[in-house]
């Protein structure tokens, strides 16, 4: 009878310590699991925030081709890059190039962009912004000072969106009112000669704009067109003999020889209505102007959206200067006895 009690207590015994034994290892596991979890979970954080330490740390490395050097493209250039530090500081770096007015060395510019990997090109003016879009279909192109960009693309349809790794900012001022302008300076125009570079396809848009504005006055006028900057003194010494007035487009060739244009029009007394500000304080007499350096910071926002917002280039539609003021040049005027209008602002 004792043995059979002794050997029930004894089972009892063992029993309890299984039961002990089980319960330890179904907590342990437990805990070993929810460590897992938290583990996982830290790791997913960490990575997390590793990711948004890159983004923040990483330095947007911009390349700057600018057809040529006069001060309507430097005031854009300066306004894309004083954008972008405002927004980026220091986590922004720029390959500045200037072409001098050749378009192959655009080509080479642009080239050695994509070579380099840079994160987005600036092209400033047509030539730079054609040379870009035929060395790049996938780095981002922002261009400025480019007047029309489906004459520049060779684009049909134009919505305003070029569907491509293409957008920027547009120079151009309305035609119509430079054309007012010059009506309401010089009534008595008999002709009027349109002054342009043969090799920028954007002038030639203007050209054909004015000259049809022009026409529906009832105005004659004739357009004169150079090659390049070799035959700017000959063909402005013919354009003086013929017309009475003469207007100079956005022209990056032409604002680039604007002393030589001064020097034959003004001891002909000959008047020039510019496109832009740069050019009127050169060579001309008033102007229907943007600011420049406007739409370089515009293109300079744009490009910010591109870079670390993530907008989508293809759809952002190409944007205008807000403004459009008329300016005359007080200096030019008065060497050719012109009084200017009420409500033009002297060029500083």
């Amino acid at each position: 009878m004792k043995l059979k009690k002794l050997y029930a207590a004894l089972t009892a015994a063992a029993m309890m310590l299984t039961a002990t034994a089980c319960a330890s290892s179904t907590t342990s596991s437990s805990d070993a699991a929810s460590g897992s979890d938290s583990s996982v979970a830290d790791s997913t954080a960490n990575t997390a925030e590793a990711e948004n330490n890159t983004d923040s740390d990483k330095t947007y490395n911009i390349g700057i081709c600018q057809l040529v050097q006069h001060d309507a493209l430097d005031a854009a250039t300066q306004g894309f890059k004083d954008a972008l530090t405002e927004k980026l500081g220091d986590k922004v770096t720029f390959d500045e190039q200037n072409a001098n007015g050749e378009s192959t060395n655009c080509t080479t510019i642009c080239t050695g962009f994509v070579a380099s990997g840079v994160d987005l090109i600036l092209a400033n003016a047509t030539g730079a912004l054609q040379a870009a879009a035929a060395s790049t279909s996938t780095i981002p192109i922002l261009g400025t000072s480019v007047t029309d960009y489906a004459t520049a693309l060779s684009m049909d349809n134009w919505t305003g969106a070029t569907g491509t790794n293409i957008s920027g900012t547009s120079d151009l001022a309305p035609i119509d009112e430079q054309e007012k302008m010059l009506v309401e300076m010089f009534p008595d125009v008999k002709q009027v000669g349109i002054i342009y570079c043969s090799a920028e396809a954007n002038s030639k848009y203007q050209a054909t704009l004015f000259g049809e504005a022009l026409a529906a006055d009832g105005i004659a006028y004739k357009e004169y067109s150079a090659a390049d900057t070799n035959e700017i003194s000959t063909v402005v010494s013919t354009a003086i003999t013929e017309c009475d007035v003469l207007y100079v487009p956005t022209d990056n060739t032409m604002a680039s020889s604007t002393e030589t244009i001064k020097n034959i029009v003004v001891p002909a007394g000959i008047p020039v209505i510019a496109g832009e500000e740069g050019i009127c304080s050169g060579c001309g007499v008033a102007t229907l102007s943007i600011s420049y350096y406007d739409i370089g910071y515009t293109t300079g926002e744009m490009a910010y959206d591109v870079l670390v917002n993530g907008a989508d280039i293809s759809t952002m539609e190409v944007r205008f200067a807000p403004n459009v003021t008329k300016k005359y040049n007080a200096a030019i005027c008065e060497e050719l006895g012109i009084t200017a209008p009420e409500g033009y602002e002297a060029i500083g």
